[in-house]
């Protein structure tokens, strides 16, 4: 299962704190991160989606293991510095 990111920053900071840690989480489940990257250009925008400049696609092996990540003790302990560093929308993809 593919999982997306769209991501505004907000303390980069903070940010460099969060980075260096989710990966292990996502580890943690058998995923890994496939893509980081800045956003560059908005062709449409008919769903009215909030501002985000950065985008991340995390692949897991399953649907369950994605969800088991995102519910994670191991993920919640980063929920702090992560509402410090960005706002995100995330959601899988099937």
């Amino acid at each position: 299962m593919k999982v997306v990111g769209l991501i505004a920053l907000k303390d980069t900071e903070a940010f460099e704190r969060y980075r260096s840690q989710v990966g292990q989480t996502i580890a943690c489940y058998g995923g890994s991160v496939v893509f980081r990257g800045a956003r560059d250009q908005v062709f449409w925008n008919e769903l009215g989606c909030a501002e985000f400049n950065a985008f991340v696609e995390i692949e897991f092996p399953t649907s369950e293991a994605a969800t088991q990540w995102a519910n994670s003790a191991e993920y919640g302990a980063l929920l702090a510095v992560r509402s410090e560093a960005l706002s995100v929308t995330l959601f899988g993809i099937t």
